[in-house]
């Protein structure tokens, strides 16, 4: 299992708002099978396995394109752990169990 960030932005579309390409990305997230999805200001985190991940950043990173669009910039980031489960919950309870005890400590 694997947890990635991705963040596409539509370049020279005549507008500085993105937003409606967000939306026509989360529309592809949301029937896609056998993943997660959570988006943040910055970005949309995903997360599942590897072989279903890769294609679904291509067909992501398309969107724009099919909307107009000439050129498109795709950043993504994969955090892909092989020694335990991995998920965008438990990467987040990591990091409170950590602050919870550093709080204790004081």
């Amino acid at each position: 299992m694997a947890v990635l960030e991705v963040v596409i932005a539509p370049l020279g579309t005549g507008s500085t708002s993105i937003s409606q390409y967000v939306a026509d990305a989360h529309r592809v997230l949301q029937e896609t099978p056998g993943i997660k999805y959570q988006l943040t200001p910055m970005g949309t985190i995903i997360e599942g396995e590897l072989e279903v991940l890769f294609p679904l950043l291509q067909r992501l990173h398309e969107i724009p394109f099919e909307k107009g669009a000439r050129r498109s910039m795709t950043i993504i980031r994969i955090d892909d752990r092989r020694d335990k489960v991995l998920t965008m919950e438990g990467k987040v309870k990591s990091v409170e169990e950590k602050l919870e005890t550093i709080k204790q400590l004081r």
